[in-house]
C-alpha cells in the first residue's frame, strides 16, 4: 500500500491533528491485517450500516464497545488444542479485534448477527444545542436600562 505523507498538511492546517492521526492510524492497520472483512454504507442521510463477515462466531464470542468517537468490534475465539486435525484449514477461525473512528454524535443504533454477518447500524443525532441557529438581528439603540445598570454598578465599586 501506498503510504502518504501529511507532514505538509500538518504545518499549514491547524485544529486538524485527530484528523491526520485517523488517515495514519487506518493507513497502517490496513497494510497490517484485513480480517474480517467489512462493508459499509450510507443507509440514509443521517444513518450507516457496517457489516463484518464474521462465519463461525456465535454472539457469546463476540463483544461491541462504543465509546466517544470509538466503535470497538472483538471476536475471540477459544484455542482448542487437538480438537481436529485439519487437511486443510481456508477459513479463518482466529480472534480479531476491528476499530471504526466515529464522528460526534453518532451512536450505535442496532447490531444484529445473522448468518455469519454482523451487521450494526449506526445514527447520526446532533442535539439542539449544537445545531445551528438563527440569530435575530435587531434595530434601533441599545436598551437604556441596560447602559444604567452598567454606570451605577461602576460607581458603586
Amino acid at each position: 500500500m501506498r503510504q502518504f505523507d501529511l507532514t505538509p498538511f500538518r504545518r499549514s492546517a491547524i485544529g486538524f491533528d485527530r484528523l491526520f492521526d485517523m488517515l495514519e492510524t487506518s493507513a497502517r492497520q490496513q497494510a497490517v491485517d484485513n480480517y474480517p472483512p467489512f462493508n459499509l454504507e450510507r443507509v440514509a442521510e443521517d444513518r450507516y450500516r457496517i457489516t463484518l463477515a464474521v462465519a463461525g462466531f456465535s454472539r457469546d464470542e463476540i463483544e461491541i464497545v462504543a465509546q466517544q468517537n470509538l466503535l470497538q468490534v472483538k471476536g475471540k475465539k477459544d484455542e482448542k488444542e487437538g480438537q481436529n486435525t485439519f487437511l486443510h484449514l481456508g477459513i479463518a477461525n482466529r480472534s480479531f479485534e476491528r476499530r471504526f473512528e466515529l464522528a460526534d454524535f453518532v451512536r450505535v443504533d442496532d447490531a444484529r448477527l445473522t448468518d455469519g454477518l454482523l451487521v450494526i447500524d449506526l445514527v447520526r443525532e446532533v442535539p439542539e444545542a449544537a445545531k445551528p441557529k438563527t440569530i435575530a438581528i435587531k434595530t434601533g439603540a441599545p436598551l437604556a436600562a441596560v447602559e444604567n445598570a452598567a454606570v451605577d454598578e461602576a460607581q458603586a465599586a
